[in-house]
């Protein structure tokens, strides 16, 4: 069958867009194709910075001939019905139509349509044309005389020249004819701009990439990087060096080049003492060069850098590494110039006293003085949510909060490792839940190795307070102004060069941490805080100013803060209330939100009084200024809650997306939230479900303080209606107890029994059916409601303890006892006796069966 070889050739195109380009070109071509009535076997693309190619194999030489039927109206439709259907069938008037009978809808009208097949050539030369003028560029430019004309060809870059030839291996290919603002098609191409320029004549696209290839042109850009990295790490390892490979730098080189020739440069000694990250992105973004490291040095870098020509040089590219060199030099010395500069004082320290006294800043400490400009300059942060400083006030606030809770959760005590799901488990997760767990093998290296270093409970809070503080210092620095992806990694440099606890100097890199699904979380307990207080803030203040995510628009990334602070609990096996938290947060952003249309209306006011003067404007300068100084929406204490609880459910939807990605059932997830979702908080003398006959209710003393709550914050009884699912931890641990009971014969059964009782309750309900409102056992009649009455009692009783205690597996356990006895009332028992009494008492003992399920999970989301 013929293929099809087809080449765009233009100047150079950005490297961040070929990928994409020839992509776009692939299924532009090939869905106009098979629209067409064509079919192909295979095809794939090319792309190097001077061409976007696409080889499609085994296509069609002609599209089939097409006989279809149209099916019209009644021949007694009215006229307006008649004409649509001509429009519709492409028929001039009624008389191209033919009349079919049918003995019960009577004569109508068809049209009998017959499409001939087309040539593949005169397809593709109808098809390409339109492609090439509707292309997808992100930018696109005219160019010369033409681009004066409206409507002239609009091109990434100006093109040159159009390759489109058409056949099968067996014949010579033609040349598939069209033309595009004066460009022809035809079946020649040029080699590399320097080494080849001359014209190259191609029949298909075997000879197609030999004949580039001879012309020093790499066409497939994943053999281009295989080149690139090869030849560069045989160079590095020839001078005793290993390269830092980095694939979005070897993606973006590859685009740059069309014949690969890796080269070795080099700069002076001295520079490095410039960090390793600042020596690697300067490198990196002026000169796209990769950098290279001793052998088994960790981070350390040599004074080597790679680079990538695109011309062979007749000298061995000497001239080019020297070039390369000058200018790496040049960038490396400004680097070395903001790195010296950052570390020495600001030359306005007597201004910044007010804003070091209010965060207890120390100003013979540079880190301290970017801290107090930061505050000083009045950054904003956001419009409606103050400056950079008050947020960083809001974080250090929330993070000191927050630092006993994460300190009793993974904090190193009597030989447990902080953070590590064994310490965790010993210490909270049941025995049977602990046993059955398995062994992670993915535990990231802690962020601040513990041993001598490792800060007590004590010193946390202490410490998290201090590493709020100057979390976002390094903003002001000269470095991270020069490269803003620096931003945190530079502030841990500078925190350990003057003198701050490692685990501060870790803080104030991590608490930007995770910022993607597989970054590592921090470990340490200080960068927990501070991670955890900088995305709630950022998340409650965004949810206040009502700044949601829609659909698949977030630019403030709350998606990620909000999975971010889900896995950080997680896979930290950290007990914490969300919501408590979060109402800390809102009080803490309630006076720093503001209202920017009300500041214009003051500032307009201003501008009046000065215009006008006198006393016609008095009140309202007097209110201006009563509002400038407390600018704030006024929010309700019920709005705040609504806030909150719409922040609640946005977590749900992230936990629910990160338990999936780990295997997880969704219908298990929602049973669990649903469950969840319904009052349960435990009252002295009461079970949390509903009261019962046995009077199941734990002893005072085996109750348990949440250990999620934040001093003086937990929730109570009245709050607890959402807050029985803030806790991300316990909603996980619940989940995988239930799919483990669910696993095993008992839950199965249970299962089906479970929702087999709700689904007639529901249905009573729904009729108005009387419903008793406790169970009566004088009104039984039958052993089964017996049996079945005192192993809900028993069910409800130790699956409220295990509750209490948070042993979900035991929960489970407690509530398999049901199965034989609901299976067997079931078969023996009548539910709709025609007693109505015996009716409503045995309905209350399915209600009973439902209650005592719902403690730990809404059976009728469950699936099976």
């Amino acid at each position: 069958m013929p293929d099809l070889l087809l080449e765009l050739r233009s100047e150079e195109i950005p490297a961040r867009m070929q990928r994409k380009a020839a992509g776009d070109l692939k299924k532009l071509l090939t869905d106009g194709l098979v629209e067409a009535g064509l079919t192909y076997e295979a095809a794939r693309e090319y792309w190097t910075p001077r061409r976007l190619a696409l080889d499609i194999r085994g296509l069609t030489a002609r599209s089939k001939d097409i006989n279809e039927e149209i099916k019209g109206p009644s021949t007694k439709a009215p006229e307006q019905a008649v004409q649509g259907f001509l429009r519709k069938a492409g028929l001039a008037s009624i008389a191209d139509a033919h009349v079919h009978s049918d003995p019960k809808k009577g004569d109508f009208y068809v049209a009998h349509i017959a499409r001939p097949g087309r040539p593949a050539e005169q397809i593709i030369a109808e098809l390409v044309p339109g492609i090439i003028r509707n292309f997808p560029w992100p930018k696109s430019m005219r160019w010369g005389p033409a681009s004066a004309k409206p409507g002239s060809l609009r091109w990434v870059r100006p093109l040159q020249s159009i390759l489109c030839t058409f056949g099968p291996e067996t014949e010579e290919p033609v040349v598939v004819d069209f033309e595009i603002d004066g460009i022809r098609s035809g079946n020649v191409t040029y080699g590399h701009r320097f080494h080849a320029p001359g014209a190259i004549t191609v029949r298909r696209f075997d000879d197609y990439v030999a004949k580039l290839e001879a012309a020093k042109v790499v066409l497939d850009a994943d053999r281009r990087k295989e080149i690139i990295l090869a030849d560069a790490r045989n160079l590095a390892f020839a001078s005793g060096l290993d390269l830092v490979e980095d694939e979005g730098l070897l993606e973006e080189v590859s685009g740059l080049v069309e014949w690969p020739v890796v080269l070795m440069g080099e700069f002076e000694q001295d520079f490095l003492t410039i960090p390793a990250e600042v020596i690697r992105l300067t490198i990196r973004a002026n000169q796209k060069c990769f950098v290279t490291r001793p052998h088994s040095t960790g981070e350390d870098l040599s004074n080597r850098f790679i680079l990538t020509a695109n011309i062979e040089a007749k000298d061995g590219g000497k001239e080019i590494a020297h070039g390369n060199g000058k200018v790496v030099r040049a960038r490396l010395s400004d680097a070395l110039y903001f790195w010296k500069t950052d570390q020495g004082d600001l030359p306005d320290l007597d201004q910044l006293q007010a804003s070091a006294q209010k965060f207890g800043l120390d100003l013979t400490k540079p880190l301290d003085q970017r801290m107090a400009r930061l505050d000083h300059l009045g950054v904003t942060f956001h419009a409606k949510l103050g400056t950079q400083g008050e947020r960083v006030e809001r974080i250090k606030r929330l993070a000191e909060e927050l630092a006993p809770v994460v300190a009793s959760s993974i904090s190193p005590l009597e030989g447990e490792m902080a953070g590590r799901p064994g310490g965790v488990a010993s210490r909270e997760a049941p025995a049977s839940s602990a046993q059955n767990r398995k062994p992670r093998q993915d535990v990231p290296t802690p962020s601040v190795a513990f041993g001598d270093i490792s800060p007590s409970r004590g010193e946390i809070p202490a410490l998290a307070r201090r590493a709020a503080v100057l979390a976002k210092a390094d903003l002001t620095t000269e470095v991270v102004g020069e490269f803003p992806e620096l931003q945190g990694a530079m502030g841990r440099k500078y925190a350990l060069l003057q003198g701050e606890h490692p685990s501060v100097a870790a803080a104030i890199e991590e608490h930007y941490k995770p910022q993607g699904p597989s970054d590592n979380v921090p470990t340490d307990p200080v960068s927990i805080a501070v991670a955890l207080a900088d995305k709630l803030d950022t998340l409650v203040g965004f949810w206040a100013i009502d700044e949601k995510p829609t659909g698949s628009k977030d630019p403030y990334a709350l998606r990620r803060a909000a999975l971010g602070v889900t896995r950080i609990l997680i896979e930290n096996g950290i007990r914490l209330s969300l919501k408590s938290v979060a109402n800390v947060a809102s009080e803490n952003i309630a006076d720093h939100i503001r209202d920017p249309e009300l500041d214009r209306q003051f500032e307009i006011a201003a501008e009046l009084e000065q215009q006008l003067g006198g006393d016609s404007l008095t009140d309202l300068v007097i209110e201006r200024d009563s509002a400038i100084s407390n600018n704030t929406f006024e929010r309700s204490g019920e709005r705040q809650q609504q806030e909150i609880n719409n922040l609640l459910s946005f977590f749900h939807d992230r936990l629910k997306v990160y338990l999936r990605d780990q295997g997880a059932r969704h219908d298990l997830i929602d049973a669990v939230l649903a469950a969840g979702s319904r009052p349960i908080s435990p009252l002295e003398g009461e079970m949390s479900a509903k009261p019962t006959e046995g009077g199941a209710v734990p002893p005072a003393s085996h109750s348990v303080a949440p250990p999620s709550a934040l001093p003086g914050i937990s929730p109570s009884r009245g709050e607890s209606g959402l807050s029985q699912n803030d806790d991300l931890l316990q909603i996980v641990r619940r989940v995988e107890a239930l799919g483990s009971f669910l696993d095993t014969e008992d839950g199965r059964n249970l299962l089906a029994g479970t929702k087999r009782a709700a689904n007639i309750v529901a249905a009573e309900e729904k009729k108005g059916t009387a419903i008793a409102t406790s169970v009566e056992p004088a009104l039984f009649r039958e052993n089964a409601e017996k049996t079945l009455f005192a192993a809900v009692n028993q069910a409800e009783r130790q699956a409220g303890e295990a509750i209490q205690n948070e042993d979900f597996s035991a929960a489970m356990l407690a509530l398999s006892v049901l199965r034989e006895p609901v299976d067997s009332f079931f078969e023996k028992v009548l539910v709709n006796d025609e007693d109505q009494a015996v009716r409503a008492n045995r309905l209350a003992l399915l209600a009973r069966i439902r209650a005592a399920t719902d403690r730990v999970a809404d059976f009728s989301k469950i699936a099976g």
